[in-house]
């Protein structure tokens, strides 16, 4: 059994703050990781679509229907996967709406995000699978550098262990498992995730660089890689959350992910066997200097006043009926 003695061992100590004020406003760093997290991620996607030959900081006109729409279903999702929690006897039902106490899942992220990004790309002609594929290596440091929201949090840690590496969490703490004393160590399952996460940034940078991955194959990859690392992360985690089928619901998230990941990958594969001619769709594509890129859609209809020579000849031509 693992007891208080484990703190005698080396161990990763909790941040005592989680928090801190400028006057009368409180600045929580869980959400400082998320933005950084955010911003990272819009500024190497802007880079690496800007490289395809995208107008430079498109990526903004897309981000600003994604972030948003991507932290509703994120929190969305948590609350309906921790129902009792925030709805159960005893339960405060506002807490709900309290972000900045930490609790958004990713893959509602990623739904919401997806629905967003689609949007955007529809808007700016950007093709869905390209950006996707742009974002891949942003997105999984992003969620690295979120993570350590979740260690200012002391939250989302995993199960009593004795290793070295072992997480120190303050007493008494809402997570607490009952019946185990004070100074246990934890699992940082919140570093076990970081290392994962940079990890795979560069292998997907690796490998899209020496497969040319397109189509959204690449972000295929990320899916795979970053699923697969969270069914274990998951599986040791023990905060509370709802049980399917023996399996925690993010678990079964993840396994979903893998599959959906598998599934993108080898279905664009045979559908789009060679390039994407360009980052955008046929009709949209912009040029350097082009003043309004909606001007080359074919919906586009130019109703301000032709050039004046234009304005010239036709009145020179027409007759005093039409006048």
């Amino acid at each position: 059994m693992i007891t208080a003695a484990a703190s005698v061992v080396a161990s990763i100590p909790s941040p005592s703050i989680s928090y801190f004020d400028i006057g009368p406003l409180r600045i929580h760093i869980y959400a400082l990781c998320i933005i950084t997290g955010i911003i990272v991620a819009v500024l190497w996607t802007n880079a690496r679509l800007t490289k395809r030959g995208a107008e430079p900081w498109v990526v903004i006109d897309i981000a600003l229907l994604a972030v948003p729409i991507a932290i509703i279903t994120a929190r969305i999702y948590h609350v309906l996967t921790h129902w009792s929690f925030y709805f159960g006897e005893g339960a405060n039902p506002l807490s709900a709406l309290y972000i900045w106490e930490g609790g958004i899942a990713i893959y509602g992220a990623l739904i919401g995000g997806a629905i967003g990004a689609w949007l955007g790309c529809r808007w700016t002609g950007i093709r869905f699978w390209t950006f996707a594929d742009a974002l891949a290596p942003g997105l999984l440091l992003a969620q690295a550098i979120g993570r350590f929201g979740n260690w200012f949090n002391q939250e989302l840690y995993g199960l009593p262990t004795d290793v070295p590496w072992g997480l120190e969490i303050d007493y008494p703490n809402p997570a607490w498992p009952i019946g185990l004393p004070e100074g246990t160590l934890f699992h940082p399952t919140f570093l076990y995730e970081v290392l994962w996460n940079a990890l795979g940034v560069l292998v997907i940078v690796w490998v899209g660089r020496r497969f040319r991955l397109q189509w959204g194959r690449l972000f295929a990859v990320y899916l795979v890689w970053y699923s697969a690392g969270r069914i274990v992360w998951e599986s040791i985690r023990i905060d509370p959350s709802d049980i399917f089928l023996g399996l925690r619901t993010n678990v079964w998230a993840a396994i979903l992910g893998v599959v959906l990941g598998v599934v993108i990958f080898f279905v664009q594969k045979r559908r789009h066997p060679g390039l994407e001619p360009s980052p955008y769709v046929s009709g949209r594509e912009w040029n350097a200097g082009q003043a309004v890129q909606s001007q080359n859609t074919d919906d586009f209809v130019d109703v301000s006043e032709p050039p004046t020579s234009e304005v010239e000849e036709v009145r020179a031509t027409s007759t005093p009926a039409t006048k």
